[in-house]
């Protein structure tokens, strides 16, 4: 197949109209039990300026943005991931911060910005990356901005809904608490760590697509979110795409708390702990470090834990302190620092 290059004009038309017609129609309505609703009256399809909500009823609107370097991802660079993959990646960072506030995502604003040797082939591979990602995750993707960079830029702002006073914050845990997470973390930083040692081992390459699975398709827990908002026991919540350390510490502080993290209740999926072994670390540095999993961590009192267990899977990792310590209780019962590296935004990139 020939290559062909459109201007902007052209690819808004054959590109983004199909993909993203009949908006108005697809979107299901919001309602709360007060009768709260929230509506789309101008979607993508609509080619305005601006999407249009229409809400009704107290509601908190809950916006996010993050950034996601598109060729500068190392993964990318290294053929792991394709531009497709980076569409869906683009989506599932931003609606993981929807989903760690306990709402539900009514719209992504994405912002694709294309080098002139970008085709219109692989444009819409982003693009195609972008809908279904929204679509695996219930939210329409109801405008943005495309056009010419010097390189792929991948940019995006979620918009989500939550009942007014109801947004999950970091800053509600208290001492007791138990600490709790969605699913193991690691899986990220072990696929980064065992590519980046450039030393092959045949088991854990038979590992690999599972540990790539975290990059190339990504899960952001809408659903685990929404039920810990609807709960009304959960004291606070973050996500851990910086890493689970830097979750725990984020909360710690803003909370103005301490955590006890218990070693023998961190899960270790074996995967990561093959790949550790491989490159000589700790297993907890790649569960506890920057490993951009995704994973919702939050805090629910001692007394409703049990109960909140009925409406979502999680594990139970530790308790929350009076003091501002944030430490790792062994298996031998000594308490330390949390192990591994946290999240730096002026590092190179995390892929």
């Amino acid at each position: 197949m020939s290559e062909k290059f459109s201007d902007e004009p052209t690819r808004l038309a054959t590109t983004i109209v199909p993909l993203f017609a009949g908006q108005t129609g697809e979107f299901v309505a919001v309602s709360s039990p007060d009768g709260g609703r929230v509506e789309l009256t101008a979607g993508a399809d609509a080619q305005d300026d601006c999407a249009v909500f229409r809400l009704a009823g107290e509601h908190d609107l809950v916006v996010g943005t993050d950034y996601v370097r598109g060729p500068k991802f190392r993964l990318y660079e290294m053929g792991h991931l394709d531009e497709y993959d980076l569409g869906y990646y683009l989506v599932a960072a931003n609606l993981s911060d929807i989903a760690a506030m306990g709402a539900k995502p009514i719209g992504l604003l994405s912002v694709v910005r294309y080098p002139a040797e970008m085709d219109d082939a692989l444009f819409a591979l982003v693009m195609r990356g972008i809908r279904d990602a929204c679509a695996a995750f219930g939210c329409l993707n109801v405008g943005g901005d495309i056009g010419g960079a010097e390189r792929l830029i991948l940019s995006a702002s979620a918009l989500g809904v939550c009942p007014a006073g109801r947004a999950l914050l970091r800053s509600g845990a208290k001492p007791g608490d138990v600490v709790c997470l969605t699913a193991p973390t690691g899986p990220a930083g072990a696929a980064m760590a065992y590519l980046r040692s450039g030393v092959p081992d045949l088991v854990i390459d038979s590992l690999l697509p599972s540990l790539l699975a975290a990059w190339k398709r990504p899960v952001a827990r809408v659903d685990e979110g929404l039920a810990l908002g609807a709960s009304g026991v959960v004291t606070s919540c973050q996500d851990t795409s910086d890493g689970l350390k830097a979750a725990l510490l984020s909360i710690a502080e803003s909370s103005g708390v301490g955590i006890d993290v218990d070693e023998r209740s961190l899960p270790v999926p074996k995967a990561v702990a093959a790949v550790a072994a491989h490159v000589g670390v700790e297993p907890l540095s790649l569960v506890m470090g920057d490993s951009v999993d995704f994973e919702l961590v939050f805090t629910v009192p001692s007394a409703q834990v049990d109960d909140l267990a009925d409406a979502v899977g999680f594990h139970r990792i530790g308790v929350v302190t009076e003091g501002p310590e944030v430490v790792l209780t062994g298996n031998d019962g000594e308490r330390v620092a949390l192990p591994g590296e946290t999240w730096r935004h002026q590092r190179d990139g995390k892929a």
